[in-house]
């Protein structure tokens, strides 16, 4: 049995399509269904069964796949064993604000050390990030979440970011020191998508002091939503290090945004099941200094 059948059985899991895995993989969907056609015959036994539109894991599938992610993170592991160790390849997941106003730097400096390793890219939101790190199919998460506390995984916690309420200069928080919740009734506001933790929480917060705001605007983008608010279409509850830029340019004012639950960390996680070969670990240690703190 080859292990690509069962890489092939983990993206049919991850997507839950055969089509989505397909294009993932770069295979036809043809050559997909072959592979798992061969795996079951393999075991013996069904390993995935349609609900509507969606494939499912039957128990036989549920039985497998811990294996699968091991077996597939064991052959990561030995190819990087017996390669060079400053080769090799680096699946960073992070969220977009972090992609954009965090980690270049690091990146470009990891690069002049290890200019042989290959460095990938994969944004996404916090709990897709975790989940795949936890799977294996990212080596590394950058996520901006309260302190990550999880048995499966190393968190070193690399600073607090500052949450704070963006708004044109001129608007009334303009003569306040700090932003509460209930400051925000009846305002206009900006939201980042679905499954950024730190809307999320804000949304907690309004609906927790039955405050009435205004959702206004939804977008994916940062750039969006800061033109948004420039324009003056409402205001926006972002990580400081995004509108850094717009502040020293007198475009946007920023206050901190005072709630409890508003205690954010820039943390980089990793599985405690990972093999650390130099390439790894310097790059932990390059993102993290010496002054870090690891759960």
């Amino acid at each position: 049995m080859e292990l690509t059948y069962l890489q092939t059985f983990r993206e049919i899991v991850k997507w839950g399509s055969y089509t989505r895995a397909a294009e993932q993989l770069g295979y036809a969907q043809s050559s997909v269904s072959t592979q798992i056609q061969r795996l079951e015959e393999s075991y013996g036994a069904v390993l995935l069964e349609r609900h509507g539109r969606t494939m499912k894991l039957t128990m036989a599938g549920e039985a497998l796949l811990p294996y699968a992610n091991e077996l597939i993170r064991l052959h990561a592991e030995s190819k990087e064993v017996v390669s060079k160790q400053s080769a090799g390849s680096l699946t960073i997941g992070t969220i977009e604000t972090l992609a954009a106003f965090y980690l270049p730097p690091y990146l470009q400096a990891y690069r002049r050390d290890y200019p042989e390793m290959k460095v990938n890219l994969q944004p996404a939101n916090e709990p897709f990030i975790i989940e795949s790190v936890k799977e294996g199919t990212m080596d590394v998460g950058l996520i901006l979440d309260p302190p990550l506390l999880d048995p499966e995984l190393h968190s070193v916690i690399l600073r607090k970011e500052e949450l704070v309420i963006v708004a044109l200069p001129g608007h009334r928080f303009g003569s306040m020191n700090e932003v509460r919740v209930q400051d925000l009734a009846n305002e206009s506001l900006i939201l980042t998508e679905d499954g950024c933790t730190y809307r999320a929480m804000l949304l907690r917060a309004l609906k927790g002091s039955r405050v009435d705001a205004q959702l206004s605007y939804e977008f994916g983008n940062l750039e969006a939503i800061k033109q948004c608010v420039i324009y003056g279409l409402g205001i926006a509850l972002l990580p400081r290090i995004v509108v850094e830029g717009e502040i020293q340019k007198g475009q946007l004012i920023a206050l901190p945004f005072a709630h409890p639950e508003c205690e954010f960390y820039i943390q980089l996680i990793y599985s405690k099941k990972k093999w650390l070969s130099r390439a790894f670990r310097d790059f932990v240690d390059l993102m993290s200094g010496t002054n870090h703190q690891n759960n």
